[in-house]
């Protein structure tokens, strides 16, 4: 079993469905949490159902003070900083003509600026300590396209450029930058799906269903572990054969 005792991690977008799995993962594992989100009411949730880990409203979409926020985390971590993962994102989803320019813009700002700047200021903490490992949450459809989303396809495949790009000048630092690209995973939106076009995706998987939040938290535990520490600018496929790299 993997032990991350010690282990101070920053996740963003903890209130969804894959981040809450991810945080339930990394929670069993005994690490040292601080889950973000922009709900109150649900990052309440969160700490009601998991004690030990610590919660702060944050939206990361406001870059003037992501410096701030990770410098609080900072001194709540007492000035340790070991993972961050990269897990919030949006989609606005529009035909490339009728996309209008604010959800070009939201979408490319939230997605991957902000997983930037996020990234940017914990590298200067992680510099001090001579270590430190980055998670970012891709997509398949970074590495695929998909029709009507131009803006997130273009933000994840700009995530997966830039993570290789950290990786290549940090690695020297021992400081680790991966990747996890989550194919169709079960969630509240692929239930709304029609059962024909169900079969449709299904059919285009090796292993011929969807996948489960636990199969994405699972590849962000392996990277959180010492077990991935020779491991950095990769990305970590968890599609169920849907894409091969």
């Amino acid at each position: 079993m993997i032990d991350l005792k010690n282990h101070n991690i920053i996740l963003t977008g903890a209130t969804g469905v894959l981040g809450g799995s991810i945080l339930a993962k990394l929670n069993q594992a005994n690490a040292n949490i601080i889950a973000t989100g922009t709900n109150q009411t649900k990052l309440d949730i969160l700490k009601n159902k998991f004690e030990n880990i610590k919660i702060k409203k944050f939206d990361i979409s406001n870059h003037n003070s992501i410096e701030e926020f990770i410098d609080e985390c900072n001194i709540i971590f007492d000035n340790k900083i070991n993972i961050l993962i990269n897990n919030a994102g949006i989609t606005l989803d529009n035909l490339t003509i009728r996309m209008k320019d604010e959800e070009w813009n939201r979408v490319i700002n939230l997605n991957l600026t902000s997983s930037f700047f996020l990234s940017k200021y914990t590298i200067k903490k992680m510099l001090k300590n001579k270590e430190g490992k980055i998670i970012n949450i891709t997509s398949i459809v970074g590495h695929t396209g998909n029709i009507g989303q131009a803006n997130y396809a273009a933000s994840k495949a700009g995530l997966i450029g830039m993570s290789k790009s950290l990786a290549l000048e940090y690695g020297k630092k021992n400081i680790k930058i991966n990747c996890v690209s989550p194919g169709f995973i079960k969630s509240e939106m692929t239930e709304k799906i029609s059962d024909n076009f169900k079969k449709i995706l299904q059919d285009k998987i090796s292993l011929e269903r969807f996948g489960l939040p636990e199969d994405v938290a699972n590849a962000v535990l392996f990277l959180s572990s010492n077990l991935s520490d020779y491991i950095t600018g990769e990305t970590i496929h968890v599609n169920g054969g849907m894409y091969f790299s």
